[in-house]
C-alpha cells in the first residue's frame, strides 16, 4: 500500500491542486462554505498520506526528514481547523518535490546521454568466415568484427583492414572525425562515419575505455565530497533543532499556529541538495567535454590548486621523439649501427624506437645477457662484443673514455634540446646521437589559461638531461624546471611541496611510468587515452591525452566549487530570512513560506544546471 501510494505521488499531487482550486472557486463566487471546507480536508488527507510515509520510512532508520518536520506542522494545522493552510503547504510539497525530480533529471541528461551510446551489437566473424550480427556481449577478445558506416564501434580494438574516419566525441569529446586505416586503434561506443573497416577485439565489455568512462562517471556521482558529508551530519543536528526550537516558541508564546510555522520555514532542503546537484553537473559536463573527474572530493582539490607539475614526454611535448643529430667516433659504424639496433629492439622506451626509425634496415644479431640499468640505459652482449646503450652516467659506470671532442658534442647536443643516446662497443665510445621532441601544439597558450585560472606554480619534472628540460622550460615560460630526475626524485619532489611548503598539488604525467607521482599528488591528471594505469592511478582524466582540455577541467573545476557556495548562501539566507520573517513581520505564514522554501530548492538547482553549459571563455 505504501509503495503504491508513493509511485502515484504525482498523480495525489494533481488530484489535491484540482480540489484547492474548486475552494478557491467556490468561496469566491457562492460562498458555499461546506463545498470549500470539504475539498481543503480532502485535500489535506490525500497530501499528507505520502508524506507522512515518507516520514515514517525515516524515522524507521532514526532520521528526523524535511518530510517529519511538514508531516507535524501539516496534522497541526489540521487539527486547528486551518485546513487552507494543510491543504496549500502540502501541495506544495508535493508539487515542489515533482518539480525538483524533473530539473534533477536533467542535470544527468549528459550521463544518461553517454550510457545510451554504448554499442549493443557486433558484426562477427564466424568460423565460415561469414560475419553475423550478434549481441556485444557474445564478443570475446581476438575476435573479428566488421564495422560499416554509420555503426558504433563494439568495443576497444585495432583496425585490420579498411579505412574510415570515426567521431570519437564519446571518448574525447572532440566531434571533429579522427582518420582510421590498418593499424589505427579504435574504441568501443565511436561511430564510423565513413567507410567501412575490419577490427580485432582487444578489450571488451566494461574492461573497455568507454566502459570504464560510464562505471567511474557513475562513481564519481555518487561519491560525497567533504562539503556534502558536512551537511549530512549538520542535517541530522539542524533538524531535530528546528523541532525542538518549535516547541519551545509554543511552550513561551502559546501560539500553535506560529510554532507550526517554524518547522515548515526551517526545512533545509535547499540546504540539502545544493551541493550534490552542483557536483552531479559539473561532473557531468566534464564526462561530455573529454574530461573524467573522479568524484566531488576531487573537484573540491582541484578548485584550490596551487601548483602544477608536469612530466615532459607525452604530457608537454607529443612524446614521439626523432634523431635530430648524429655523431660517429672510430670505424666500422654500419657494424656498430647494427649492434645499437639490435640492442634497442630489446627495449619500449620512445627513444629506442626513435633510434630504430632513424637507423632503418639494418642486420640484427642475437643479444644475450641484456641488463637493464635503472635511469641510465642498458648493456647487453652481441657477437661477442658487450654494448653499453644509455646516457653519460651509463658510460661513466662502463668506464667509457670521453675525450674533448666528444664531451663538446655531448654540450652541444644537450644545449639544442636533445636527449641523449650514447653506444659504446666494449668500452669505447662509437656513437652519440640527439633525439629530441616536439612541443605539444598550442601548449604555450593552454598554459597561459592555467595561470589566468590561478595557478601559482608550473614545474616540469623529466628524466631528460638538464639542457633539454632548460630548453623547453623557456619556451614555454615555466617556473622551474629539473632535469634528470628518476621516478622515485619525481615522488620526492612532490611530497616536499605538499608536507613542507603545504601546498595543493596536481602532476600531470602519461599514468605509466608516473604512476607513484600520479599517486601521491592532491591532484593526478593523466594523459594517455584512458590507459588502464591512467584510469587506475589517477584522479582527473584527459581523454585521448588531449592536453587542451586541462584548461576547461580546472575552470569547470572552479566554476563547479563556486556554484556549491552559492547554493550553500542561497538556502541557507532563504531560511534565516525566513524565520525572521515570522517572527518581526505581520505578512509571512505557512503557506508563504512553503512557497518560498519550494522555490529556494529550484533556483539552487537551476543554479547547479548552468553548470552543465559551461564552456572556458
Amino acid at each position: 500500500m505504501q509503495r503504491h501510494i508513493l509511485s502515484h505521488k504525482n498523480h495525489i499531487a494533481l488530484i489535491s491542486g484540482v480540489l484547492i482550486a474548486i475552494a478557491f472557486i467556490t468561496e469566491w463566487t457562492t460562498e458555499n462554505m461546506q463545498i470549500v471546507i470539504g475539498a481543503l480536508i480532502i485535500a489535506s488527507v490525500l497530501g499528507t498520506l505520502p508524506i507522512l510515509i515518507q516520514a515514517y520510512q525515516a524515522l524507521r532508520v532514526k532520521v528526523v526528514s524535511i518530510d517529519v518536520l511538514v508531516s507535524i506542522a501539516v496534522i497541526g494545522a489540521f487539527l486547528i481547523q486551518d485546513y487552507e493552510e494543510s491543504a496549500v503547504v502540502t501541495f506544495l510539497f508535493l508539487f515542489g518535490a515533482y518539480l525538483e525530480q524533473r530539473t534533477l533529471n536533467k542535470t544527468r541528461l549528459a550521463i544518461k546521454e553517454l550510457t545510451e551510446m554504448a554499442p549493443e551489437s557486433a558484426l562477427k566473424q564466424m568460423e565460415n568466415g561469414e560475419f553475423e550480427e550478434v549481441e556485444v556481449d557474445e564478443v570475446d577478445e581476438g575476435d573479428i568484427l566488421l564495422v560499416k558506416t554509420g555503426a558504433k564501434v563494439p568495443v576497444d580494438g585495432t583496425v585490420l583492414t579498411g579505412e574510415g574516419s570515426i567521431n570519437e566525441a564519446s571518448i574525447t569529446g572532440e566531434s571533429i572525425p579522427v582518420g582510421k586505416e590498418k593499424g589505427s586503434n579504435v574504441f568501443a561506443g565511436t561511430i564510423l562515419d565513413n567507410g567501412t573497416i575490419q577490427i580485432v577485439a582487444d578489450r571488451v565489455g566494461e574492461d573497455t575505455t568507454f566502459g570504464k568512462i560510464i562505471e567511474l562517471v557513475e562513481e564519481a556521482q555518487d561519491s560525497k565530497s567533504e562539503a556534502e558529508r558536512f551537511i549530512d551530519r549538520f542535517s541530522k543536528w539542524y533538524t531535530p533543532a528546528v523541532l525542538v526550537i518549535a516547541f519551545i516558541v509554543w511552550v513561551i508564546s502559546k501560539d500553535i499556529e506560529l510554532a507550526i510555522t517554524i518547522l515548515v520555514l526551517g526545512c533545509p532542503g535547499a540546504l540539502v541538495i545544493g551541493v550534490p546537484v552542483s557536483n552531479v553537473s559539473g561532473i557531468g559536463n566534464g564526462a561530455s567535454h573529454g574530461v573524467l573527474l573522479k568524484g566531488s572530493e576531487v573537484i573540491s582539490d582541484f578548485s584550490r590548486l596551487d601548483t602544477m607539475v608536469f612530466d615532459k614526454t607525452g604530457t608537454l611535448t607529443v612524446g614521439n621523439p626523432t634523431v635530430a643529430e648524429t655523431e660517429y667516433y672510430g670505424d666500422n659504424s654500419d657494424e656498430v649501427l647494427g649492434y645499437l639496433a639490435s640492442v634497442e629492439r630489446e627495449s619500449d622506451h620512445p627513444l629506442a624506437k626513435a633510434v630504430l626509425e632513424n637507423i632503418g634496415e639494418t642486420t640484427f644479431s642475437t643479444v644475450e645477457n641484456t641488463e637493464v640499468v635503472k635511469g641510465g640505459g642498458i648493456v647487453a652482449g652481441v657477437n661477442g662484443h658487450r654494448i653499453a646503450v644509455g646516457n653519460v652516467a651509463l658510460m661513466e659506470r662502463e668506464n667509457v673514455k670521453i675525450n674533448d671532442k666528444a664531451k663538446a658534442d655531448i654540450e652541444r647536443f644537450e644545449k639544442n634540446g636533445n636527449s641523449l643516446v650514447i653506444t659504446s662497443v666494449d668500452g669505447e665510445l662509437k656513437v652519440l646521437m640527439g633525439v629530441r621532441d616536439q612541443i605539444r601544439p598550442g601548449v604555450k597558450e593552454d598554459l597561459q589559461k592555467l595561470r589566468k585560472l590561478g595557478v601559482k606554480n608550473l614545474v616540469m619534472l623529466s628524466g631528460d638531461n638538464q639542457g633539454t628540460v632548460d630548453l623547453v622550460s623557456r619556451e614555454l615560460g615555466l617556473n622551474e624546471a629539473h632535469g634528470n630526475m628518476l621516478p622515485e626524485d619525481k615522488q620526492a619532489y612532490i611530497k616536499r611541496l605538499i608536507e613542507e611548503e603545504g601546498q595543493i598539488v596536481a602532476f600531470v604525467g602519461d599514468g605509466v611510468n608516473d604512476s607513484p607521482s600520479l599517486a601521491l599528488a592532491n591532484i593526478g591528471i593523466a594523459m594517455g587515452s584512458g590507459t588502464d594505469v591512467a584510469i587506475e592511478t589517477s584522479d582527473v582524466v584527459l581523454m585521448n591525452s588531449d592536453f587542451s582540455r586541462l584548461p576547461h577541467a580546472l575552470g569547470l573545476t572552479k566554476a563547479t566549487a563556486r556554484n556549491m557556495k552559492q547554493n550553500i548562501i542561497i538556502a541557507v539566507g532563504v531560511v534565516l530570512v525566513l524565520l525572521v520573517s515570522v517572527l518581526f513581520s505581520e505578512w509571512m505564514n505557512m503557506s508563504i513560506g512553503m512557497l518560498v522554501h519550494e522555490a529556494s530548492i529550484l533556483v539552487v538547482i537551476l543554479n547547479g544546471m548552468r553548470l552543465l553549459k559551461y564552456k572556458l571563455k
